[in-house]
């Protein structure tokens, strides 16, 4: 199956960094094997750098602009029936909305630095009808660094671009905790200076 993907990669590869757009705006196809395969062919010359990681982007904010639909229009029951087809499990949709319930729109940002919820993030948003606007502005502003991580490796590695995965993963993961406890930290603040106004107001 990845076989098959990387040459639809390579077909797409005619097109330029439209290809590259249109391959991360078609869901089914895994940015962990596109921008790599990117970043291999800034190596080989036959790319820009940075015109590679805006196409990239670009398309690692249209692609999830899929499943944030099939949430909003389609509910869990239309995920479950056809999730399988975007490589989403149902214990992924889980761990995505007890991630949403728990941390709320900023999950569209968050969700990107984590395996296992960064596909899925897009459901929960989706479901409950979050602002587009606001949800694609969150995961352009996420899908940024993680696309100029992983096409800057797979230009790093060369021909051993399909190495990037697990690389990237060690640098993504930790990001995603430090954000997690500067949103805690902060909603914790909020809570106490609203005990500490009520508090002043009685």
């Amino acid at each position: 199956m990845e076989e098959m993907i990387i040459h639809f990669i390579e077909f797409l590869k005619q097109f330029s960094y439209f290809g590259i757009i249109l391959a991360l705006t078609i869901e089914t196809v895994p940015a962990e094997i596109v921008l790599p395969m990117a970043g291999y062919w800034v190596f080989q010359g036959d790319m820009n750098f940075l015109l590679a990681v805006l196409a990239g982007t670009l398309g690692g904010t249209t692609g999830p602009l899929t499943l944030y639909a099939l949430g909003r229009y389609g509910g869990r029951p239309l995920i479950l029936k056809y999730g399988k087809y975007f490589f989403v499990k149902e214990q992924h949709i889980d761990a995505s909305d007890h991630f949403f319930r728990k941390y709320g729109a900023s999950v569209a940002f968050i969700g990107r630095f984590i395996p296992g919820i960064r596909t899925a993030i897009s459901i929960p948003c989706g479901i409950s009808k979050m602002n587009v606007w606001k949800f694609s502005l969150y995961t352009f502003l996420a899908m940024l660094p993680i696309t100029t991580l992983y096409i800057y490796l797979g230009r790093k590695l060369g021909e051993n671009w399909d190495k990037v995965g697990p690389i990237a993963s060690q640098y993504l993961l930790p990001v995603a905790v430090i954000l997690i406890v500067i949103i805690f930290v902060t909603i914790l603040i909020k809570i106490r200076n609203k005990k500490t106004s009520s508090v002043k107001g009685s």
